[in-house]
Order: C-alpha cells, then structure tokens, then sequence
C-alpha cells in the first residue's frame, strides 16, 4: 500500500476535474530506486534526497498511467527540465520534502497541465514582492499564506504554459487572480486553477484543448 496522507487525498478528491488524474506519495526512503534507466541520468549527480523525490514523483505518475490504460513506461526529464510523457497525455509532477504529486489528462481534452504542492506554510515575507504583481498585493493584503498559494499557483502556470510557448517566464510575468480561478500570462495566454488547502497547499493550472 502507497504512503499517503489522508488529509491531502481528501483534498486531491475534492478538486474533481472531468478527465485529470492527480495523485500523491509520501516520499520514502528507496523510492530513488524507482527511477529508471531513462529517468536516472538525468539525475546521476543529484543528492539522495532530490533522486528520492523524483522517484516518488515517478511511482505516482506512473500509478496514474496505469489508471488511464498506459503500460509502466519512463517519465524521462527533458532539456528544459519538464518531464516527457506519452504523446496522447499531458501532465506535470511536483513534489516539497515530505510529498510527491502528479497530475495527467489524456491530450484530446487539454492541451496542458501544471501542478504544484507547497507546505501550507507562510511565505517568507521578503519573497512576497519577489512573488507578487502590485495588483495581486492589492488582493491578497499581507497574508503570507496567501502568498504562498500564489506562489504555488504561479508555478503550476509556467509547468502548463511552457510546453506550449517555450518562454521563460518569472513571477511578475504571471497574474493571478484567485476570484475568477484564473492566470494570465503576459503575453495573454489564459490558463485556469483549481486550488485546495489541506495540510498542504495544492494548485492545478490546465488549458482546455482548443483553448490555445
């Protein structure tokens, strides 16, 4: 049985998007030894606990995978970082010390996915302008555990948007507005979010096949 954290799952269960599978491990020791051949290299000069994480982060993608009728296969990471799946799918893995997440859709009805799991903790207060567009200032107030889940959200926006568009993107490129469950990206790329807070802070960014 997969270590999990119930708290989290109940909250995973609760964001219900039609057809994205999302799923989570508690990392644990020997789960670096689930990366494969394809996945290891990439990581042949990581510490243990970063092999761990992305070995975690590969069992549940791959749990994921087997749900939606995919046979086991690699979820190699590719040059720009984000990890490649099989052409019909689209997806995104994250993972903070203690959890690893993954999230898939079959291509046909999203053309992408982010996701990303932070600790629902505060966010350091001198990051948060390094974070925050003055607008979102303006939302959010001085909550830091706001700021937090705008961190996170604007991480699982550039995870969805850059297989698309192949930009760089930092915080300030990325406007979050968590009212209307939406991203916009600079150049005016729309991206939706579903979010939950749990014992962690979990963020899904997607866009809709034919939305780009």
């Amino acid at each position: 049985m997969a270590p999990l954290d119930p708290v989290l799952q109940i909250a995973i269960d609760a964001l219900a998007l039609p057809g994205v599978r999302i799923g989570h491990r508690l990392i644990s020791p020997g789960d670096e030894n689930a990366l494969m051949p394809q996945e290891a290299a990439a990581f042949a000069g990581s510490v243990t606990s970063v092999r761990r994480a992305s070995g975690a982060a590969r069992i549940v993608a791959r749990q994921l995978l087997a749900q939606a009728g995919i046979a086991p296969c690699a979820v190699p990471k590719g040059a720009s970082g984000a990890p490649i799946w099989p052409p019909d799918i689209v997806g995104s893995i994250s993972h903070e010390s203690r959890v690893a997440v993954a999230a898939i859709a079959p291509r046909r009805d999203y053309s992408a996915i982010g996701i990303d799991i932070e600790p629902a903790e505060a966010l350091p207060p001198d990051l948060l302008d390094l974070v925050a567009t003055p607008a979102e200032r303006a939302e959010i107030g001085e909550d830091p555990c706001h700021g937090r889940m705008l961190f996170a959200a604007k991480e699982a926006v550039y995870k969805a948007v850059y297989p698309l568009d192949q930009t760089f993107l930092d915080h300030h490129d990325v406007e979050i507005s968590f009212p209307l469950r939406r991203g916009v990206v600079r150049y005016g790329r729309h991206v939706d979010l579903r979010f939950s807070v749990s014992s962690h802070l979990l963020v899904v960014a997607f866009v809709h096949a034919g939305a780009d």
